[in-house]
């Protein structure tokens, strides 16, 4: 048996889905949360980045907790994007390899009529998108009265992504006697609104700082004329080997631009970008997870719920403009104790938005200069 997961007082039908996933020891955020959840009912907001093993963190006791005798919806989980969405439905139904426990996805981009057919039939555990479930409780396809657990997970983006009136009228019509569990990176005053208005004194679990970026990930920055952005990330690229990265871009023409000339130059490149349709994205995701493309060139919105665990450089093509989007692109390399480096292209016009990432995660970031000249 797995001690370290058995002493967080885990059952042992999950400490076998445990072993048979290979987890050998658990997570900063999953020795903290864990248990604070199983031994009493209470709210929490928990702070971490991504690539820390949230998922387990609040899955594996969520799991322990459903009364699988009771055919209710007992646990709801919100993600803000479709592939979050259907990652996380995918690890609980590995936690509950042994306890079988029903589980659903309620995603967009999907048949509503086969979503209403798999809730007819009984679940016990809802994993769904904000927009989606919304349009199903107006329909009336769903009854969230029962519901024991809530929890909102990666909350800063799914705020940012401008969710904030479906979460109000979910929140509403979820249980008022429900424990709820907030996961976040970061804690901007749309997240702490969300605690204040609906949630229960929470305990509250930060693992590392504050708003502050993953300790796995090393940030640098190459002051660069803007005529001369592209040569300098081709020489990015070339100096690092085994380059496996997400280079951000901040819009859709530019993201097309950078993958076209990428592509011409010979790289195993393709874009991400939200003039494409959802097949589309998942074709793209597909071969980037398996590592038929090395470089995934993608804007914001289209990289939110990428979930691969051995990214190895994140590249800002552009910086953005809030601090907490260079954290949450930061984020997606450096995961799952793996190491990763941020990477910032400089120009002169965004030298105050350096500055303000510095002062609010309250570290520099190193500058870089490459001895080759770009001309």
């Amino acid at each position: 048996m797995n001690e370290d997961f058995f002493t967080l007082g885990l059952e042992k039908d999950i400490i076998k889905a445990v072993n048979y996933l290979g987890f050998e020891k658990p997570t900063s955020i999953q020795k903290r949360c864990i248990p604070i959840v199983l031994k009493k009912k209470t709210d929490l907001v928990a702070l971490a980045q991504t690539g820390t093993g949230k998922t387990a963190a609040f899955g594996l006791p969520l799991i322990q907790k459903i009364n699988n005798h009771s055919n209710n919806i007992q646990a709801l989980i919100l993600a803000p994007t479709r592939e979050l969405c259907i990652q996380i439905s995918e690890d609980l139904k590995n936690f509950a390899r042994i306890k079988k426990t029903k589980i659903l996805a309620l995603y967009g981009g999907a048949s509503i009529s086969d979503q209403a057919r798999n809730l007819k039939k009984g679940v016990q555990i809802i994993v769904a998108t904000p927009g989606r479930l919304q349009d199903i409780i107006n329909r009336r396809l769903v009854i969230l009265s029962n519901v024991d657990y809530l929890v909102i997970d990666e909350a800063d983006e799914m705020l940012n992504m401008g969710f904030q009136e479906a979460i109000d009228k979910i929140l509403e019509t979820v249980s008022k006697k429900r424990n709820t569990w907030l996961y976040s990176a970061t804690m901007p005053n749309s997240v702490s609104k969300i605690i204040y208005q609906y949630m229960n004194d929470p305990i509250e679990v930060t693992c590392g700082i504050k708003n502050q970026s993953a300790s796995t990930v090393n940030h640098y920055y190459y002051l660069i004329d803007h005529k001369n952005r592209y040569k300098v990330l081709r020489r990015v690229i070339d100096y690092n080997p085994s380059f496996y990265a997400i280079v951000f871009c901040r819009t859709r023409a530019e993201t097309q631009n950078i993958t076209n000339r990428l592509q011409t130059d010979g790289f195993n490149t393709d874009g991400l970008h939200g003039d494409m349709s959802q097949m589309q994205r998942d074709a793209v995701m597909k071969k980037f997870k398996k590592k038929k493309i090395t470089i995934l060139v993608a804007t914001d919105v289209a990289s939110r719920g990428i979930d691969v665990d051995n990214i190895n450089h994140v590249v800002h093509y552009q910086l953005p403009d809030e601090v907490e989007v260079y954290t949450h692109r930061s984020g997606r390399t450096g995961r799952a104790g793996n190491h990763g480096k941020s990477i910032s292209l400089i120009g002169a016009k965004d030298r105050h938005k350096l500055i303000k990432i510095e002062k609010t995660l309250n570290f520099k970031i190193e500058k870089k200069i490459f001895h080759l000249v770009v001309k």
